[in-house]
């Protein structure tokens, strides 16, 4: 029997978000030094959730299933329920039965029968002591063998964090030694900073590498797996913040896998609320539009909604982050774009003709994006918005539209008078007009870092007494929100005379930082980060403001004039430079 994926508990430095794991009624108690669920006569557990429903919609319609069981373990007498929950109709009962568990031996039940139902929505059990008893783990598998089995190279981009990537790497390690097909998986490490000291292992190759940003580390990693014969390759994080049990399910979804394009994107989930998704896969249309964003993942009734949503998403312009991208080398005819970091996993997805499955379970959990941004960021993404839309065909969406990409990128800032990071933005927009010989002639950004260095002297992060700050702004008084109107019409006191007399001082968290609503009505932002200890002032300035503004008209219509032969350059070019050729000859010293 070959598993699809096990019952999962919480993790501590993971997720201890309990109800992703399971639903517990009664007195019925997790016992966590050995992941056991004890139970007393009533009690029930049910595995409806995140981490432990199987998918079965996206098993049936992506893998090869001759059959499917359930695999138990525990002790006592239980009522088993399984169900099959089918999306917009009535739930079916897949199984009712009266079961023994001994902890000397597993029960495995039977489900194959589930397709004569539906082939959609998801399949989940429950468990109800009859005496006094435990749960202490199962499986859902299947008697199907893969036709081939996958070589997945794990390849990790990593720039000075040493001690990260190395527990990164002792914790995947520690997950193959126990790992059935631990033979097909290596693990690449390509050190950008070339600062990390990895001991010696079988199972890892150490790179040493150029910094040229996450798009050069993971086309290296690319590179290397594809040199020693690797047949999938899973990019992620230094970090690796994600569960071990991703890495399983990733491997068997793709060893079952009918079609060889079949590629796994992970979810993303903010470290400061894990119970909340914050993208499950993305489509990128002028902006990226994180699916199922806020979704709570403790409402098994959300949860579903959103596997039935992805199950049929077949979208042109999906794609996967890189913290978590497991797809098929024969498939990558493009290669990463040196866009240094920021949107080269987006090009990459769109680019390339793979089938990307969205799986429940299969995730990292990543800091707020929004307390990484910077003025820096707000360049690096422009650059990628616009150059997507020049150089991919399917992204075609005219010169105006793509102007309307920058412009919005500018209101966004002007508004919270972070007048640097506009600047940026503007240096941004001269690069991309600049051609792709630009990309090509700083794809290891240092004079790009240097100069954007150089222009940023207010909108950085430093030490700062939070108990002196002003409120935030967040009360609902009638003043209040008048103000914020006035604000907002008024362009926050851009086009306003006397505004500074009657606007206010508000302060921003880390949280709210992209929340435009609360910087209505303010002459003053002050901006925090996660944890209050540091941040940074921005105080309206009308002139400043609209000089910037009235620069990006020009540029609107300059970008206008120039666009159909910049498509073409970035059209033509594209092909040339994502390939895997290009990234051949950067490397061929090394």
């Amino acid at each position: 029997m070959i598993t699809l994926q096990h019952i999962v508990f919480p993790e501590q430095n993971i997720c201890t978000e309990q109800d992703l794991y399971f639903h517990l009624n009664g007195l019925a108690a997790l016992r966590g030094a050995d992941n056991t669920i004890h139970m007393r006569t009533g009690d029930m557990v049910l595995f409806d959730t995140y981490f432990n429903a199987l998918s079965i919609g996206k098993w049936h319609s992506n893998c090869r299933l001759d059959d499917l069981w359930l695999n138990i373990r525990g002790k006592g007498r239980f009522e088993l329920l399984v169900w099959h929950a089918i999306p917009d109709r009535s739930w079916e009962k897949i199984c009712a039965d009266i079961i023994e568990l001994s902890p000397d031996s597993s029960t495995r039940v039977d489900l194959s029968h589930y397709a004569e139902n539906a082939t959609t929505g998801v399949i989940f059990f429950e468990l109800r002591a009859l005496s006094r008893g435990y749960f202490s783990g199962g499986e859902f598998q299947t008697s199907t063998q893969p036709e081939t089995l996958p070589k997945l190279a794990v390849s990790i981009t990593t720039f000075k964090r040493e001690e990260a990537v190395i527990n990164t790497a002792k914790r995947l390690q520690n997950f193959l030694q126990g790992f059935e097909f631990k033979g097909n998986i290596h693990i690449f490490m390509v050190d950008n900073g070339q600062s990390v000291e990895v001991p010696k292992a079988d199972n890892l190759t150490y790179i040493p590498n150029d910094n040229l940003g996450g798009a050069g580390g993971f086309a290296r990693g690319l590179q290397e797996a594809e040199k020693a014969g690797y047949s999938h390759v899973l990019f992620t994080d230094d970090d690796a913040s994600f569960p071990m049990e991703s890495l399983y399910r990733t491997y068997v979804f793709l060893a079952l896998a009918k079609d060889s394009h079949v590629t796994i994107a992970g979810a993303m989930i903010n470290n400061t609320t894990k119970w909340a998704m914050w993208e499950n896969g993305a489509i990128f249309d002028r902006k990226c539009m994180p699916l199922s964003s806020g979704t709570d993942l403790r409402d098994r009734n959300a949860f579903f909604e959103m596997e039935a949503k992805s199950s049929t998403l077949d979208h042109p312009k999906l794609y996967g982050g890189w913290w978590y991208f497991a797809f098929p080398v024969q498939h990558a005819k493009y290669h990463p774009y040196p866009f240094f970091v920021r949107g080269d996993d987006v090009s990459f997805s769109i680019a390339n003709d793979f089938k990307i499955v969205l799986l429940n379970g299969i995730l990292s959990f990543q800091d707020d994006f929004t307390e990484k941004e910077s003025p820096m960021t707000w360049y690096l993404d422009l650059r990628s918005h616009m150059a997507h839309h020049l150089s991919l065909e399917s992204m075609e969406v005219g010169a105006h539209q793509v102007s309307k990409i920058a412009i919005w990128f500018l209101l966004r800032n002007f508004v919270r008078f972070q007048y640097e990071t506009m600047e940026t933005i503007l240096l941004g927009w001269e690069d991309v007009m600049r051609g792709p010989q630009f990309f090509l002639d700083n794809k290891d950004m240092a004079e790009r870092r240097a100069t954007i260095k150089s222009m940023v002297k207010n909108e950085v992060f430093q030490p700062i007494d939070a108990s002196q700050l002003p409120p935030e702004n967040t009360a609902g008084s009638i003043r209040l929100k008048l103000r914020r109107l006035i604000g907002a019409f008024g362009l926050n006191g851009h086009i306003l005379p006397f505004y500074k007399i009657w606007a206010k001082h508000f302060t921003v968290p880390a949280k709210e930082r992209g929340n435009l609503y609360l910087a209505w009505g303010a002459k003053r932002l002050t901006y925090l980060t996660g944890d209050r200890s540091k941040g940074y002032t921005t105080e309206l300035d009308r002139m400043r403001g609209l000089k910037l503004m009235a620069r990006a008209l020009r540029y609107y219509f300059k970008f206008r004039k120039a666009y159909p032969e910049l498509r073409k350059q970035y059209r033509d070019s594209y092909p040339e430079i994502a390939s895997k050729a290009y990234w051949q000859d950067v490397y061929k010293d090394s």
